[in-house]
């Protein structure tokens, strides 16, 4: 059976369903916080409540102070704000009432979530018998880290994201880029240790991913120190709660901020940088930045900044940083307003490292066919690029959404890393080493299938004679069945006064 990377979804979808009864009327864009800041909530009361038990257990008295929990990374929260609390209030009238100072007094003792949780559970438009309803499932969760359950809220507040993405449509993909896409950024690049960067971090998947990748491959987390920077300012909100629940520190910034307007990591020298940005953004500001450091290859057209977010993050490399960046298939070959330009002065700079065309409908927010571009300061092989056709990989797991299994990210990084070793065989159809001889051949544009050509048909051991004989029998009786109808219809016109 094939394995897609859905997670074994059986409690994150139970989480989900009892929020959707609290949704009503209220707009999708809305409810995230709601239903995000509940799990929130739960999972700092969770984690809180087991070092309580320690301290308990350990007699000295000490359970609440402040020092006791932060010193382990966990969050400090007040009496009034524990879920037990809640739970108490769960069936009553002031249940959002509670929920909101809960949140306002979380704050207020740490400060690194000030400004961050939503206080909008009060608000009238919110059911709070539903609220209730929703508050007593979540009761009986205990959404901590045990066992086989490890991450079980990570990946409930991740699976609600994700949902949430495919409720909101195009509007989403300002905070949700698939797991499976970031996945395979992720399985390329093997971040392991150094400085991890993405100048639009969205909800924070790229960092969620990346702790993924080092725990499954036995690393250490703390060898990797994170940066952000998001300029939607209730995204950036989700993106340091989707951190804090996932353990991870991260510097955002002090608030959301438009990265080409006011970077806020100036003098950053990123190892690895994975970024999925608005896919052709229109207006970025470049006629407030025609003269920036950053465009080292040539000033972006004022109507597209994929390539003012390339060399944004070409700039912010360290000496032996990689980027994994997700862009439109227009990247690759346009030609306009300087386009083309820019993308031969970065391939002659020999950073192009590997390119990858991805199957249509990976996203929710457009069926547009998008790339993946790899570059790197200190390529392995120097002078060559590889080239990856993966138009035809992935299962759809709905009408109108696709997802990359595992099995595919597998063989995308195998063939990858083959590359990098210098054992990779071209194969038609899906993969080619190229050097910059070929790639100005084609006028430097990029599109894999213009390297990688056609697979070979299969042969299916049937001569072509017999192919044809069999193909003009069945033609013949398909002009006879014409004919008939043909006929037929004739007739019937004839029936009613329409002869012709």
């Amino acid at each position: 059976m094939v394995k897609d990377n859905s997670s074994e979804i059986g409690f994150e979808k139970q989480i989900w369903d009892a929020a959707e009864e609290l949704r009503g009327s209220m707009d999708a864009a809305e409810y995230k916080h709601v239903v995000l800041g509940l799990i929130f909530l739960k999972y700092l009361s969770d984690k809180f409540e087991e070092r309580y038990q320690e301290l308990v257990e350990e007699g000295d008295g000490f359970e609440e102070d402040i020092d006791e929990y932060t010193y382990k990374n966990i969050f400090f929260v007040p009496p009034e704000a524990r879920w037990s609390e809640i739970a108490k209030k769960a069936n009553t009238a002031e249940n959002g009432l509670a929920i909101d100072a809960a949140m306002k007094s979380i704050e207020d003792n740490n400060k690194s979530l000030k400004g961050i949780l939503p206080k909008n559970f009060s608000r009238p438009e919110l059911d709070k018998k539903k609220l209730g309803a929703v508050i007593d499932i979540f009761t009986n969760v205990q959404m901590s880290e045990k066992g086989d359950k490890k991450d079980i809220l990570g990946r409930t507040y991740e699976y609600c994201l994700s949902m949430f993405a495919e409720t909101e449509g195009k509007k989403a993909g300002e905070f949700y880029t698939p797991a499976c896409v970031v996945k395979t950024l992720v399985s390329v690049l093997k971040p392991f240790d150094g400085r991890v960067y993405d100048p639009c971090c969205g909800s924070g998947g790229m960092f969620v991913q990346s702790k993924n990748f080092i725990d499954n491959h036995s690393g250490n987390i703390n060898n990797l120190s994170i940066y952000g920077q998001e300029s939607n300012p209730t995204t950036w909100k989700m993106a340091k709660m989707n951190l804090a629940i996932r353990g991870l520190e991260a510097n955002l910034g002090e608030h959301q901020e438009d990265t080409f307007l006011n970077d806020l990591h100036p003098t950053l020298k990123a190892d690895y940088i994975m970024a999925n940005p608005p896919f052709n953004l229109k207006k970025w500001g470049q006629e407030q930045l025609q003269d920036d450091v950053r465009w080292k290859y040539g000033i972006p057209p004022k109507g597209n900044a994929n390539f003012a977010w390339m060399q944004h993050m070409i700039h912010h490399l360290s000496p032996k940083g990689k980027i994994g960046l997700v862009l439109a298939n227009g990247s690759l070959s346009s030609t306009t307003s300087g386009e083309g330009k820019i993308r031969q002065a970065i391939v002659e700079d020999d950073l192009v490292e590997c390119i990858i065309a991805l199957p249509t409908q990976l996203f929710y927010t457009t069926g547009i066919p998008v790339c993946l571009w790899f570059l790197n300061r200190n390529k392995k092989q120097k002078g060559k690029t590889l080239f990856i056709d993966a138009r035809e990989m992935g299962t759809m797991v709905s009408r109108k959404l696709r997802e990359l299994t595992d099995e595919d990210i597998n063989l995308i990084a195998d063939t990858f890393t083959k590359f990098e070793e210098g054992t990779l065989e071209d194969e038609k159809g899906f993969c080619k080493v190229s050097d910059l001889k070929e790639i100005k051949k084609h006028d430097f544009i990029l599109t894999p299938g213009r390297y990688v050509g056609f697979k070979p048909e299969e042969d299916d051991g049937i001569p072509f004679e017999e192919k044809m004989k069999t193909l003009t029998t069945e033609l013949d009786a398909l002009f006879k069945e014409s004919h008939e109808l043909e006929g037929k219809i004739r007739q019937n016109l004839k029936d009613i006064g329409f002869e012709f």
